[in-house]
């Protein structure tokens, strides 16, 4: 976290230098060069510090399982059903997938033209 640390002490020091250049010179197309360097470089810095944020809530949150949402853990309405053949080793983890028929549906008959 030291790097991250410097990195970002360092390129916000730089980022506000080159602003500070840019306001006084706002025409000045060298100042503003180098301060959209220094912006580029900012965002880098706190893209870095984004992943480990990430990768630190990732450590934290995977302790806890995650619960299984109602939609999914009720089959009634669906239809697919994903059944346990039985068959195989467990480490396989097979399963088939059967498809329900669903119910044929008739037209309605047609209105006679007048």
């Amino acid at each position: 976290m030291d790097d991250v640390q410097t990195r970002l002490t360092e390129t916000s020091q730089n980022c506000l230098t080159a602003y500070e250049a840019w306001e006084g010179q706002k025409q000045d197309k060298k100042a503003q060069e180098e301060l959209h360097s220094a912006i580029h470089e900012l965002r880098k810095v706190s893209s870095r510090l984004e992943i480990d944020l990430a990768i630190s809530e990732r450590e934290t949150s995977t302790a806890k399982p995650l619960p299984i949402p109602s939609h999914k853990s009720s089959n009634k309405n669906s239809g697919i059903s994903i059944l346990d053949n039985g068959a195989g080793s467990a480490d396989s983890g097979s399963q088939t997938i059967v498809q329900k028929a669903a119910p044929r549906r008739r037209r309605a008959p047609r209105k006679p033209q007048s």
